[in-house]
């Protein structure tokens, strides 16, 4: 399915929600024909509104595309979209790039993309990071993993909302980028939301903790942010409030943790570190009681 000299590439994305709906916005332009397909029928109609063509199904999608972009919650919707009679692995065309977005486990990644040859498709790790408010803008970073004729055939598509986009490496990667990424950002979070506490219980405010962590590079904006915000809102919010407000962030944050942890099994890794920030994320986000007795 190449590209003939006077026609826009064949683009489709699956899964637009906070991020995936901006990254796919980016792509309605003159040099794609995007296709998306999502089950929130609202999202859809509001990028048909721009220009994409709505699908119907994932097989309408997967028949229409040349490079398939999927960017969904977690492992088990990948694999609901890629198997099955109407799976993508059956019904794209053979040479069709698919670009997994999601954070997942390493180990299912490299399964996937060996079905996918076998199929005689090219299914690529492609994690993105920068949040929302990044992919609204259109400067997220890429994280690909692949050969070098991969990373050729996707960086037009992803330099529509990239700013950086990285070879990590052959296939499998890049989601081992991610996965490290995030890692190191939700321990970040941990670290802050108890400094923070510490702070506040000898008398100092998170200001102080931001203006002095900010000169020497301990504290970053994003970690400021997160838990200056979550400690405004805290004290005024009811367990249900919070559920509501950092709920869904928490449980997405464990679940990536689960994927490095996962990962970690599979490669032989002890993390001791990280199974502590997998296990207190979810605490971290909703500002549960954070005060544990000493192990006996």
């Amino acid at each position: 399915m190449g590209e003939r000299k006077g026609e826009r590439k064949k683009v489709g994305f699956i899964g637009l929600g906070d991020i995936g709906k901006p990254m796919a916005r980016h792509l309605v332009c003159d040099r794609f024909e995007t296709y998306v397909y999502d089950l929130v029928s609202a999202s859809v109609e509001e990028l048909v509104t721009l220009g994409a063509r709505a699908c119907s199904s994932v097989v309408e999608l997967a028949r229409s595309c040349e490079h398939i972009g999927i960017c969904v919650r977690d492992d088990a919707q990948v694999e609901a979209l890629l198997y099955g009679d109407e799976g993508i692995l059956i019904n794209a065309a053979p040479g069709t790039v698919v670009a997994i977005h999601s954070t997942v486990v390493q180990a299912h990644l490299l399964n996937w993309a060996a079905d996918a040859q076998d199929k005689g498709l090219r299914l690529l790790d492609t994690p993105i990071t920068g949040g929302a408010a990044r992919a609204q803008e259109g400067t997220l970073c890429y994280m690909v993993g692949g050969s070098q004729e991969d990373l050729e055939a996707v960086t037009p598509v992803f330099a529509t909302s990239a700013d950086k986009i990285v070879h990590a490496g052959p296939v499998g990667a890049g989601i081992a980028l991610k996965l490290c990424n995030n890692y190191i950002q939700y321990t970040e979070f941990v670290a802050l939301a108890e400094a923070a506490r510490l702070a506040q219980a000898c008398g100092l405010s998170l200001d102080v903790i931001h203006e002095v962590g900010m000169s020497n590079g301990v504290v970053n904006p994003q970690m400021h942010q997160f838990v200056s915000g979550r400690n405004a809102l805290a004290p005024a919010c009811t367990a249900e409030q919070m559920q509501e407000f950092f709920g869904g962030h928490g449980s997405l944050a464990r679940k990536d943790m689960e994927c490095v942890m996962s990962t970690a099994a599979q490669q032989g890794v002890v993390m001791p570190t990280a199974q502590f920030i997998c296990d207190r994320i979810e605490d971290v986000f909703l500002a549960r009681d954070e005060s544990r007795p000493p192990a006996q």
